[in-house]
């Protein structure tokens, strides 16, 4: 490869809040990719978000799972055996184990960028990965940048909070919730939350979008969908007085695309809800940033989703990402 030329890179990532992520800073990585190739899990979200891409599906392994991971290896070495990329680029999670193994047997050069979930410290991906030979690592916090841990920049650098709005004053006309499309950890406790204290705030005969992925919704007497298609729930939210969502990484950056300022519950451990406390963090760096309004849901109150609804947010152009 020339000094001139862009590499070509394999992007890796597992599907939700690590690929928003990583399409995100596809676009400030320093040297820029050249040709690319993908791989992630084959969703409806990952078809649609790559649907003009090369891409190849892989299966869905899930958080903490290196059995499962460890079966891709095979899948994986021959993917970068067709591919002969110059350097592979992931956010995470499970996935990228194998693609590092596999490149890395190849001499190809690896680079882990951590989620900006983890703003205290790497994942067990990030750790695992730390220890395979060749592969650098970034994080997006200065805080805990060292060693081999370079600070990035971050994800949510591309947002910035402008002046707040006026609500409507008969209520909310349109609101959209999501909880996300991953199955394994239902939300019950918010929907339960959200049920409760949303009719304080909203209209009559206001319309609600209720994507509540893997949570049981029976009895709660709501129009409930577990998946919506990207494209729709995006729409929606543009349109929306108010977005509200667990604090997972792709729906909160689905907010700030369309310019809302987010009222994000964070699952929490504790209650069975995730397998960390990693929402907490997304959802208490946001608010530190002024770009979302966050509380638990035994905590949740109308003012609180009123704040949030008249939060309004921009794009900006984030600094490059540079890869050593």
């Amino acid at each position: 490869m020339s000094e001139q030329a862009k590499p070509r890179t394999l992007f890796v990532a597992s599907t939700g809040g690590h690929l928003d992520e990583l399409l995100r800073l596809r676009a400030r990585l320093e040297p820029s990719a050249g040709e690319a190739h993908w791989a992630t899990a084959d969703t409806a979200q990952s078809r649609e978000l790559l649907a003009c891409e090369s891409v190849s599906w892989m299966p869905i392994v899930p958080s903490k799972d290196l059995a499962g991971a460890l079966a891709c290896l095979p899948r994986a070495a021959r993917i970068i055996a067709a591919v002969k990329p110059d350097r592979v680029v992931s956010t995470g999670a499970a996935l990228a184990l194998p693609f590092f193994v596999a490149a890395r047997a190849r001499r190809v050069p690896c680079h882990y960028v951590e989620s900006a979930a983890r703003s205290e410290g790497p994942s067990l991906t990030g750790r695992l990965s730390g220890r395979l030979p060749g592969v650098r690592l970034y994080t997006q916090y200065r805080g805990w940048a060292g060693g081999r841990w370079r600070w990035a920049g971050s994800v949510f650098d591309g947002y910035e909070p402008v002046a707040a709005v006026a609500q409507p004053e008969a209520g909310l006309r349109r609101v959209v919730v999501t909880l996300g499309t991953q199955g394994g950890f239902p939300f019950r406790r918010g929907l339960e939350a959200l049920v409760r204290v949303l009719p304080e705030v909203c209209a009559p005969g206001a319309e609600i979008l209720w994507q509540t992925g893997g949570t049981d919704a029976s009895g709660l007497g709501i129009d409930a969908r577990p998946t919506v298609a990207p494209g729709v729930l995006q729409e929606w939210a543009r349109a929306a007085d108010l977005v509200v969502a667990h604090a997972g990484g792709g729906s909160a950056l689905l907010a700030l695309d369309a310019g809302r300022s987010p009222f994000l519950l964070p699952r929490v451990h504790a209650h069975g809800e995730h397998t960390d406390d990693h929402q907490v963090l997304i959802a208490e760096e946001l608010a530190r940033r002024g770009l979302a309004v966050h509380a638990d849901p035994g905590d949740l109150r109308a003012d609180a989703l009123l704040r949030a609804a008249g939060g309004r947010v921009t794009r900006r152009a984030g600094a490059p990402v540079l890869l050593a």
